[in-house]
């Protein structure tokens, strides 16, 4: 039981050292040694957990990926409908990127494009954010005309930029640009904007 604790606290300590890492060098730079000792582990302890950078870069997206998850699961329960989750996730995922590394490097790694397996994390966002647009749509929130897959496509070209960005400066990016985005966005996607003014900011 030790031994399966310690090896599971190292295994975290390479996951955050690894995000760290990969936040703020990307990936093309980062190199294992330079993790192990970011971590306090070995380099034989590391290839024990971990046989490759990329092997690292997948746990680190899709431990980003979960912290998500989780978060979506928090807020659903009192998302009043879809459109009102999606603006309340992209607000919350601002503000876990000033504090969270992992999910900073999960966004910055999924986009690096020195990374051949980089598409899995944006991929899952990109198909979460569709759902929820299809879903807004079926409810009436939408206008007429409006193409959930465009909006997809928009909103989760800022999200990821936000993110990327946040990884560069944390100080310049704020859940207050999710707001914004969504002053801008809101007007032309639904007739009930009103209903959603300062959303992304009151709730993150």
């Amino acid at each position: 039981m030790v031994k399966q604790l310690r090896a599971a606290r190292t295994r975290q300590a390479l996951v955050h050292a690894a995000a760290e890492t990969f936040a703020d060098d990307g990936y093309a730079l980062s190199s294992l040694p330079a993790i192990s000792r970011r971590a306090g582990v070995s380099a034989g302890a590391l290839h024990f957990h971990f046989p490759s950078k990329d092997a690292l870069a997948v746990e680190v997206e899709g431990a980003a990926r979960r912290s998500i998850e989780r978060m979506v699961a928090e807020r659903r329960p009192s998302a009043a409908s879809a459109l009102h989750l999606l603006i309340s996730v992209t607000g919350d995922l601002l503000a876990m990127a000033t504090t969270d590394v992992v999910v900073r490097a999960g966004f910055k790694l999924s986009v690096d494009p020195s990374r051949k397996n980089g598409a899995g994390f944006a991929c899952w966002w990109r198909t979460w954010v569709r759902e929820q647009l299809l879903r807004a749509q079926h409810q009436g929130e939408l206008a007429e005309g409006v193409s959930p897959d465009r909006v997809a496509a928009v909103v989760v070209a800022a999200t990821v930029g936000f993110e990327v960005l946040c990884a560069a400066d944390r100080d310049r990016i704020s859940p207050q640009h999710a707001e914004h985005f969504w002053t801008l966005m809101l007007p032309q996607l639904t007739p009930h904007s009103d209903e959603f003014a300062g959303l992304a900011l009151s709730e993150s």
